[in-house]
């Protein structure tokens, strides 16, 4: 049995979005440390709050493993002459490694037998390796911003005011600059700010909870929680519990307790978007809800300490909201002065993006866009999608969205019924920014979704038109969300649309901002959308080679590339799909770099070239017949009836005949053969047994 090792970073807060990452890459970096110096290790724990960092890793060896150290030297002839004795480079080899030649073995490997030294390095004790990895590891954790502070040079979220570190009970010594670690851990910083003395983890966690400190997220979360519900049930309600809000929340306490404060029930009249997200995502409070979901004019604040009197903890809380709520009614009021249509030419005011323009400019892009899709779906829409287009940002110029970012589109939604706008109109302002996150709610309506394409076609578009490109995990301007948002409203409306050609009309409209010209914008956002395509589909498990073979031949239209990978999919099973992709391998490889040409029956010598061509006439005939039903299975299972002449041919004809004309008329044969099936697919990238 190991011994425990125990570390805690005690810090000031450290901001609730850096806790969950940090603990994750606290497990990665002593998962690498220890297996770097080949020291055994039981189960890995990491905890946080936002005054520490904390990590425990139980059963952790005392010792390193032994390592061997294998060094090759010159080869067997090259180390001995023809009597056996050692050459100047075997004696040089023996030197070097400070061996003696009866040390020496000889080894055999692919490329011959070889001089070979091993040498063995003891383990040393783990306590004299964990100084130096501890350090490293508090200094190595990444975080989106550090800080320096006082005159210290190190960098880490916040400052560092105490370090626990332990091996088996026993302090590990070490500084990082004047911070000296210890035993000790401190408490909550206003309940039970002083020092205590620390033996192992239970201990550790036994004395925190004493202390008024829960280290464990998930502990506080369940807390959270059970607290929400209980002081929701004292007025007849129940929280309405956002994860994203209970995982935020989480992080911002030690110690979790709860109050529910009210306000005035008139403040219902407001949107409800209005009310929760004054309350969740500036306040960080939970609303209150009845059984059917009804807003109730109550909220619960989580605090981080024992209240010695609530009451008066509640009454601050209730001053904030309704200052803030008074705030949000004011604002709502006067927006609704001016109808929403009348907000759009006002957009001129509002600045987009420095090298983009204005609001209203990519309104005018995107309108044209929309009205192109519009155009290619259904005719009928064009009114519509026009007037969504036209309101879709005019939300943008009102004090509400002004305050409060996150309710762009839901107060053009509300401003729009307000004006008397259609409500198709209305709800399709709102859907327009759909998808938003991954995996997120599409548009249901035919305007919202063709407005939310044009929308972000012209936004990737854009950026990728003035070299604001994104570069590994930067992407400030969520272009890859974006694209994905394009891909699953076509898939999920499955519309029969060219990506090519939708991006080859967003330059025209950018032709004034686009630094480089169009034709290079348009392959590399093509490129874009093709790996955020392919990452999503291998993702959600289709395999990576048919997805491969099948992007391989063509994605712009999405809906239909995606019909074609799922009848790869089922054909995958057909009998004859094994030694076909083998035999279209052999096609690929033959044909490479040749251009192809006219079949000319006269030159067939063989019967078996003749009946390959004769069969494959009928049979492409009928295939493309089920192409142009988009029935791809049934096209793939007729194409798949070549495989047995396509046998014969290979066993007898020599193709690459030594006749220039008969050996170009049997290329073009397996040209045009290949051609009809890369109309689905490129077999050679499929992935066979054998």
């Amino acid at each position: 049995m190991g011994k425990e090792l125990l570390l805690e970073i005690g810090t000031e807060e450290i901001p609730a979005a850096f806790l969950p990452k940090a603990m994750a890459d606290m497990d990665e970096l002593i998962r690498k440390a220890l297996n770097s110096e080949r020291v055994r290790y039981g189960q890995v724990t990491t905890m946080s709050t936002p005054r520490r960092l904390f990590l425990c890793v139980a059963d952790l060896s005392e010792m390193q493993e032994d390592q061997v150290i294998e060094k090759l030297g010159p080869t067997r002839k090259a180390a001995f002459d023809d009597q056996g004795a050692p050459t100047k480079a075997a004696i040089g080899f023996v030197k070097g490694q400070g061996l003696e030649l009866a040390e020496i073995e000889i080894i055999s490997t692919d490329k011959g037998e070889y001089l070979c030294a091993r040498k063995k390095i003891a383990g040393g004790p783990t306590a004299e390796l964990l100084p130096g990895l501890l350090a490293k590891l508090i200094l190595s954790i990444p975080f989106k911003k550090a800080m320096r502070w006082s005159n210290l040079e190190i960098r880490f979220a916040r400052p560092i005011h105490w370090i626990l570190a332990l091996f088996g009970g026993a302090v590990i010594p070490f500084r990082i600059e004047n911070i000296q670690s210890g035993n000790a851990s401190r408490g909550h910083r206003f309940m039970s700010p002083g020092p205590f003395a620390v033996s192992d983890c239970r201990d550790y966690l036994e004395k925190a909870k004493k202390a008024y400190v829960i280290v464990d997220p998930e502990e506080r979360k369940k807390i959270i929680g059970e607290e929400a519900r209980r002081v929701a049930a004292t007025v007849s309600g129940k929280p309405f519990i956002d994860e994203e809000l209970l995982q935020t929340v989480t992080f911002l306490v030690e110690y979790p307790t709860a109050v529910c404060g009210s306000f005035d029930p008139s403040y219902l009249d407001l949107p409800r978007e209005v009310l929760t997200t004054t309350m969740m995502s500036h306040q960080k409070y939970f609303p209150v809800v009845a059984d059917n979901g009804k807003l109730l004019p109550y909220f619960i604040t989580i605090n981080n300490t024992l209240a010695r009197d609530p009451a008066v903890v509640t009454r601050g809380n209730e001053k904030v909201i309704r200052a803030r709520l008074s705030d949000a009614r004011f604002f709502f009021e006067e927006d609704r002065k001016i109808p929403l249509h009348r907000r759009f030419e006002d957009l001129q005011k509002v600045v987009y993006h420095t090298l983009l323009g204005t609001s209203y400019e990519k309104v005018q892009r995107f309108r044209k866009l929309a009205a192109h899709i519009a155009a290619k779906i259904n005719p009928e829409l064009k009114a519509s999608v026009d007037r969504t287009a036209v309101l879709a940002k005019a939300d943008l110029d009102t004090q509400m969205v002004g305050e409060f970012s996150e309710l762009q589109g839901v107060m053009g939604r509300e401003y729009a019924l307000l004006a008397g706008e259609d409500p198709l109109v209305a709800r399709a302002v709102y859907e327009h920014y759909l998808p938003l996150a991954a995996g997120g709610e599409l548009p249901v309506t035919d305007e919202g979704s063709i407005v939310s394409i044009a929308d972000k076609l012209d936004t990737i578009t854009g950026f990728f038109a003035v070299n604001l490109i994104p570069s590994g995990t930067a992407d400030p301007y969520a272009l890859r969300r974006q694209a994905l948002g394009v891909i699953n409203i076509i898939l999920d409306k499955a519309y029969p649309l060219s990506l090519d050609e939708l991006i080859a009309s967003c330059l025209t409209n950018l032709q004034e901002q686009a630094k480089r010209p169009a034709i290079d914008i348009k392959s590399d956002v093509m490129e874009f959308f093709k790996t955020r395509f392919e990452n999503q589909l291998i993702a959600q498990g289709h395999p990576y080679d048919v997805v491969d073979a099948v992007v391989a031949t063509g994605f712009s239209d999405l809906t239909e590339t995606m019909k074609k990978i799922v009848a790869m999919e089922a054909f995958r099973k057909h009998a004859d799909f094994q030694p076909l992709a083998v035999a279209f391998k052999r096609v690929y490889n033959i044909l490479k770099d040749f251009e192809g040409g006219a079949v000319k029956e006269s030159l067939f010598q063989a019967k078996e070239e003749a009946e390959l061509y004769r069969v494959f006439l009928d049979i492409r005939a009928k295939a493309l017949t089920y192409l142009d039903g988009r029935r791809y299975e049934s096209a793939l299972v007729e194409m798949a009836s070549l495989r047995a002449p396509v046998d014969l041919f290979f066993e007898a004809v020599m193709i690459m005949a030594k006749e220039e004309e008969i050996k170009h008329n049997r290329l073009s044969l397996l040209e045009e053969i290949s051609s009809l099936f890369r109309k689905v697919a490129d077999f050679s990238k499929l992935v066979t047994d054998f």
